[in-house]
């Protein structure tokens, strides 16, 4: 059997994040397949052009990272109908400075969940749109909107429910599938 892919996943910083949750679930679910490594992107200071100069350590350390990965997981909250301030910040930082653009050339799959019907829906439209400037592969199918209810996660952040667990594991089945493209 072969070595797990490395799987660079982008999310929220935020204590009792459902996304957060989310991303742990899919851990657990895609273990044999990948392994996933959390970024700690809510470290990174406000992106600042003056502090390209002498790069954070923090981010030196996240561009390693990313650059090492088969591949990166966004799991994306919704602020305002769009992306996080979060992601947004890491999008930019990891775009410039030493190293370059880390993102140029990297398959990536987006996900998002959010208590609303529409799962993060819009959110994940506008990180696509961000994505083809920074050269990022997107896979383009399935998009999935999770909507998470009280009964949608176990207290160690699994799928509670065998229809997310079923659907979930397809979505982590065909990020495979386009990352050994």
């Amino acid at each position: 059997m072969s070595s797990p892919l490395k799987i660079a996943v982008v999310g929220s910083a935020r204590k009792g994040s459902i996304n957060l949750s989310y991303a742990r679930a899919l851990a657990a679910l895609a273990s044999e397949r990948m392994s996933f490594d959390l970024l700690p992107v809510g470290e990174l200071p406000l992106y600042n052009t003056d502090l390209e100069e002498a790069l954070p350590a923090r981010l030196v350390d996240i561009k390693q990272r990313i650059a090492a990965a088969d591949g990166v997981l966004f799991v994306s909250p919704e602020h305002n109908r769009s992306v996080t301030a979060l992601m947004k910040n890491t999008l930019d930082w990891c775009s410039r400075g030493d190293g370059g653009n880390v993102w140029a050339g990297k398959k990536a799959a987006v996900c998002g969940a959010s208590p609303g019907a529409r799962g993060a829906d819009l959110s994940q439209m506008h990180l696509r749109q961000i994505s083809v400037v920074l050269g990022l592969e997107v896979m383009p199918q399935p998009e999935v909107y999770l909507q998470v209810k009280d009964d949608t996660f176990t207290a160690d952040d699994r799928f509670a429910q065998e229809r997310d667990i079923k659907f979930q594991t397809r979505f982590i089945e065909r990020f495979q599938d386009w990352l050994s493209r």
